[in-house]
């Protein structure tokens, strides 16, 4: 057994395995992209997990990038000689994941290296992958001039963009630090309409051959 197959067992053990999660329900894997002092984009991705559990409608897990603390990638996942741990352990989330959302901020007209970094590490993870996103600015316009580069990255390698969107213009007044929002009526309901779409995909992935 290579070195990579007996990293990838390890991981695999701390991983919940699908067979053992309720068939009726999807799992969705949010991403926080951003690793920045003071980032409030994260405030949303807390939104997102404590909605979907909330209302049940999936089991969620949240990949906080600023956790992982990623170095620079040279190589695609697949051609690492002695991937790591966590390399690995990312890779199986996002693969056994039904569908993603990414939670990114907007930084100068794109978004960060960090997500940039996640994207480009993986290939056969993302292929046919749903996958909605959320863009956050802390002015008026919600960083919307961030989807068109991101959805073109993803789809260059095969993901399947969800096409709601969910921006979110001043997020520092949009949501508190522990992602509570400041308009918990009008924010769920946007929020519904977005997950509700991204099941939707799910759903019609799983019908795929």
């Amino acid at each position: 057994m290579c070195h990579e197959q007996m990293i990838l067992l390890k991981i695999r053990k701390r991983l919940p395995l699908i067979s053992n999660r309720n068939k009726t329900m999807p799992h969705i894997v949010i991403i926080s992209s951003s690793i920045r002092k003071g980032r409030n984009s994260h405030r949303t991705a807390l939104y997102f997990k404590n909605f979907i559990e909330n209302k049940a409608l999936a089991s969620v897990e949240l990949l906080d990038l600023k956790a992982y603390n990623f170095p620079l990638f040279e190589e695609r996942l697949r051609f690492f000689d002695q991937p790591t741990a966590l390399m690995l352990e990312f890779a199986e989330k996002i693969k056994n994941a039904d569908g993603v959302l990414i939670v990114t901020p907007e930084y100068n007209g794109g978004y960060p290296s960090s997500l940039k970094n996640v994207i480009d590490l993986l290939y056969d993870e993302w292929k046919r992958k749903p996958v909605a996103i959320s863009t956050n600015s802390g002015g008026p316009f919600g960083g919307t001039q961030v989807i068109t580069s991101l959805q073109f990255s993803l789809w260059k390698i095969g993901a399947w963009t969800v096409p709601a969107m969910f921006p979110v213009p001043k997020v520092q007044d949009a949501f508190d630090e522990e992602g509570i929002p400041s308009d918990q009526a009008g924010t769920d309901k946007r929020a519904k309409a977005f997950i509700d779409e991204l099941l939707w995909c799910i759903n019609a992935k799983s019908k795929m051959p």
